[in-house]
């Protein structure tokens, strides 16, 4: 997909891999609709990115994930992209992961992205084509102790996602997935923690790889966009993690 001129829906925009993406697309002419539940940082932020609209949105209220499609609709006139980067972490092991905020992050990390990929799915078939880019994780390709909560979600994400793309193709809309690597963001900060030490910290075979940048990330799920490739990784070596 040529991106320029183009419509795109952001989750996570406030910040992170979101808010590098968001700026990206505008820098390459994309008209942005800003989704987060920090409002006031996304209309600073719509402040400064041409031709976008801040949309407060709080990824785990269905009814608010189906305003801000009909919102970013109605003031742009359409939709050719949606990009689910909203996200929190959990870290606990699978013995004292606490049911209910495994629910908080089920909500956030799956059935989020699916309401807003139905939402868009819709329009995307009245235009004739659209990219659904769905950032998972690097860990959804290893098994991490500490991790499995937050990866069976990205694991499903990305399941769910592969699975759109097949079922979606005859429309000409293009469903791809994601996998960051350790990106250098406030998502550690930001992060459910039943356990002191980080799981990545160290593998058995030594340290981890140095993190990426918000924008490197960015730049591939703008490549994603590009060329409706089924599946980007940050780093060809993690193909082969699992």
């Amino acid at each position: 997909m040529n991106i320029r001129d183009k419509v795109a829906i952001v989750t996570g925009a406030s910040a992170g891999i979101g808010l590098a993406t968001a700026k990206l697309l505008a820098q390459n002419g994309v008209r942005v609709g800003l989704a987060a539940r920090s409002a006031g940082k996304l209309r600073s932020l719509s402040k400064k990115l041409p031709h976008s609209v801040p949309i407060p949105t709080d990824m785990t209220r269905p009814s608010e994930i189906k305003a801000m499609i009909r919102q970013a609709w109605e003031h742009f006139g359409r939709i050719d992209i949606l990009i689910n980067s909203a996200g929190q972490g959990y870290d606990a092991p699978v013995g004292r992961t606490n049911i209910r905020t495994f629910r908080q992050i089920f909500e956030l990390d799956l059935v989020g992205p699916l309401i807003a990929m139905q939402q868009v799915i819709p329009i995307m078939r009245e235009q004739k084509g659209g990219s659904i880019v769905n950032v998972s994780s690097g860990t959804a390709l290893m098994t991490l102790p500490n991790m499995g909560a937050y990866s069976s979600l990205k694991r499903a994400l990305a399941s769910l996602s592969l699975t759109a793309r097949e079922e979606l193709q005859a429309d000409g809309i293009r469903v791809s997935v994601v996998y960051p690597y350790i990106t250098l963001t406030d998502f550690e900060e930001n992060t459910i923690k039943a356990v002191e030490e980080e799981p990545w910290a160290e593998a058995e075979d030594g340290p981890f790889f140095p993190p990426d940048t918000a924008e490197f990330i960015a730049e591939k799920i703008v490549g994603a966009i590009e060329s409706g490739e089924a599946e980007i990784f940050a780093h060809d070596w993690m193909k082969h993690s699992g």
